[in-house]
């Protein structure tokens, strides 16, 4: 394999195949040209990872070279939380944040609750139809669903949902996620304050962090 190879549009281009697939839809998928993604993907038929079949490409899951660089992915990659964000966008499915992920969003990182490395949930919503397509990217990359420790998704799969985009991340709409912390409100009360101030948000919360000598 040339040491070219491993840079990161071949990392992406690697983790968004599906087994039958085309050049267009998975530069759509990793924001890439379809030149550059035409050029690296030429490399990987090379290589013998990809095949060429009519007008589309077929992923050789038993390649030897593919089988290393996915299992580099997951023994380097695997247990980083930023990475189960990442990789959601090369997908190609609908989905968006919710609940405590949404609040997450929605107070630009300053309240984060009942999360750490070792148990960390990541809530989504997926669309109904893109769902067969998500647990086949899980099962490709040993992603963990609904897990008792680790990093691992709790998606809640939906005909279709709302959605909107801050800063280019597909999130609830905000009167949705201000609901669940009204249900939720002893867990975020301090989120509806920051809520409250940075949207002019009309809310009934009081709430102050007071100090013991």
């Amino acid at each position: 394999m040339k040491i070219e190879l491993l840079n990161p549009y071949v990392i992406k281009i690697l983790i968004s195949a599906r087994k039958i697939d085309s050049v267009s839809s998975i530069s759509k998928r990793i924001n890439l040209s379809y030149g550059w993604t035409h050029r690296w993907i030429k490399e990987l038929v090379t290589e013998g990872i990809f095949k060429e079949k009519w007008r589309g490409i077929v992923l050789e899951e038993n390649n030897k070279t593919y089988k290393k660089i996915l299992k580099f992915i997951k023994e380097n990659f695997l247990n980083e939380i930023s990475f189960h964000y990442s990789i959601l966008g090369l997908f190609g499915i609908k989905y968006c944040y919710t609940k405590t992920d949404a609040v997450y969003v929605y107070v630009e990182g300053r309240y984060n609750i009942a999360r750490y490395k070792e148990y960390y949930p990541i809530f989504i919503k997926i669309k109904e139809a893109d769902y067969d397509i998500f647990l086949y990217y899980c099962k490709k990359l040993n992603l963990k669903i609904k897990s008792k420790k680790g990093v691992f998704y709790v998606p809640e799969v939906l005909n279709d949902f709302k959605m909107i985009k801050i800063k280019n991340i597909p999130i609830e709409p905000l009167d949705e996620t201000i609901e669940f912390m009204k249900k939720n409100i002893y867990n975020f009360e301090p989120a509806l304050e920051m809520i409250r101030e940075t949207y002019n948000k009309r809310l009934k919360t009081k709430y102050s962090e007071v100090n013991f000598l």
